[in-house]
């Protein structure tokens, strides 16, 4: 035997163990209490998993994981592309769960299971497998289903005939899966995403042709359910390709937690505190990529080559330090961004950032934060535009200004009359000519991260959040003005406390 297949032996036989040593079933039972059991089994999902799969269900069914079983179960001609975060279990349950919950509810299933190659399909495909093998509250209500002589890896039959399950390769030649009469029904590809294919537009573009051309194709007849599991951090991959091209398809989206609070999405396994840890440890961009699909994104304008990173000089040898805030009232959708950027010399420094879908108010905490942070020689002039000047952000100013017992010297600017893509692009020159400098000690900086995550976002007909440069452009432009009339000596001075607006 090859140690491949012996270590392949190994695993499967853990699962095996793992399986046994956490299935119990009642041996007292009434025959009309088997039929009770069976018949809340077949309709209730979330009962379904955390009686027969403890093993896997250390945490209670989440809201979208029953949803996603009632709609497969409803649906019998299905395309959906399953896009959960890093951790919230779709592939167990595409995989293993589901399938067994529409065979106990008297489907018959010939499921394919795609992987980036056949053994890591063949992996997949064994967690059902040993299911159908081991489990004794599955045997106990449904009957033993291991069928000696089809019972290979990758490959096999229950003892009944209802279930057939089938592992396959990306790229492969799909002929010959047929048993009989009988064709997929049920065809799940996994992860098919990996680092390779995310820097490979044309290998991304082939695998979607193979879909369309191949695999769909397999199928035939009343049911027909296809889902393509996969969370996307990627700028361009397989399952946003798809999703481009198959506008039709249904979309199932779930974000792993909420940025501004770090709630989670399944808060019967995760504490709201996880996500946040997270974020401490790779960063929020990292984070958010995995957890919450949101792309990581190079930069086709503003490079990550245009980023320099430097210690700041004293806060006190700035010309002038402006903050400019680009608002967003609820901050629902749009982000609240206030960046503090400062003139030294020729050369501009983005010295802090706050880029956060939240309230207002949180925003101006920041501001009053920051301030009182600063040594008394250094003033910095805040900036919003007059667009924005009415009473919901007056109110919100007042508020904060009670807690603080005074006011925040914020000056009201008009609104630019320039196109924001093309005021943005303004500050282009200034990357490339080396002139803009961030500091390094807020190279960490959350905040800051989605900001240049933002900036790299810019780029004809770009679709991403635009707050971050809007308000960095508004903030250069008028520290611009500054060379111009400025000898570049130092600007000192008392910060003053006074209520100006």
């Amino acid at each position: 035997m090859k140690i491949e297949d012996r270590k392949a032996l190994e695993q499967y036989q853990k699962k095996l163990e793992n399986i046994i040593l956490h299935g119990s079933v009642n041996g007292f039972e009434t025959v009309e209490q088997k039929a009770q059991q069976v018949e809340r089994f077949r309709n209730d999902y979330a009962w379904f998993v955390e009686n027969c799969f403890k093993h896997y269900a250390t945490a209670k069914c989440s809201w979208f994981q029953i949803r996603l079983a009632k709609a497969v179960k409803k649906n019998k001609w299905l395309r959906r592309l399953v896009r959960w975060g890093r951790g919230l279990a779709k592939s167990i349950h595409c995989d293993t769960l589901i399938p067994l919950w529409l065979w106990i509810n008297g489907e018959d299933i010939f499921m394919v299971i795609i992987a980036n190659n056949e053994d890591k399909a063949t992996i997949l495909l064994s967690d059902i497998q040993a299911e159908f093998e081991a489990n004794p509250v599955l045997i106990h209500y449904f009957g033993e289903q291991k069928l000696q002589g089809s019972w290979e890896k990758g490959d096999f039959q229950t003892k009944d005939g209802r279930f057939i399950g089938k592992a396959l390769g990306m790229g492969q030649s799909p002929l010959g899966l047929r048993r009989g009469g009988k064709r997929p029904n049920y065809i799940v590809a996994d992860d098919l995403e990996d680092k390779d294919t995310s820097r490979n537009p044309k290998r991304q573009d082939e695998i979607v042709l193979w879909i369309e051309n191949d695999v769909l194709p397999l199928m035939d007849g009343e049911v027909m359910r296809f889902m393509s599991v996969n969370n996307d951090p990627w700028a361009r991959s397989i399952q946003n390709q798809l999703e481009q091209k198959h506008p039709n398809w249904e979309l199932d989206l779930v974000e792993a937690y909420d940025e501004s609070t770090y709630a989670p999405a399944w808060p019967e396994k995760y504490d709201v505190n996880y996500y946040r840890k997270w974020e401490e440890d790779i960063g929020a961009i990292a984070a958010r990529a995995q957890f919450n699909h949101k792309k990581h994104i190079a930069g086709k304008i503003f490079t990550d080559a245009m980023i320099q990173w430097a210690k700041a000089p004293a806060l006190n040898h700035f010309t002038i330090i402006t903050g400019f805030w680009d608002v967003a009232y609820s901050g629902n959708n749009d982000f609240n961004a206030v960046k503090v950027w400062g003139l030294h010399d020729r050369n501009f420094w983005q010295l802090k950032a706050f880029v956060r879908q939240c309230k207002m108010a949180e925003a101006i905490e920041f501001m009053y934060s920051y301030e009182e942070s600063l040594p008394d020689t250094v003033v910095v002039h805040w900036r919003v535009e007059s667009q924005f000047w009415n009473d919901p952000l007056r109110d919100a100013l007042k508020v904060v200004e009670a807690k603080h017992h005074r006011g925040l010297n914020i000056i009201v600017v008009d609104r630019p009359r320039i196109n924001k893509y093309d005021r943005i692009l303004t500050m282009h020159p200034y990357y490339q000519n080396g002139r803009i400098y961030y500091d390094q000690r807020e190279q960490s900086n959350n905040d800051m991260q989605v900001g240049i995550a933002q900036l790299k976002g810019i780029e004809p007909g770009y679709k991403t959040h635009d707050d971050s440069p809007d308000a960095d452009e508004q903030a250069l432009n008028i520290l611009g003005k500054h060379i111009r009339v400025s000898s570049f000596q130092p600007s000192l001075g008392k910060r003053k406390h006074s209520k100006t607006y």
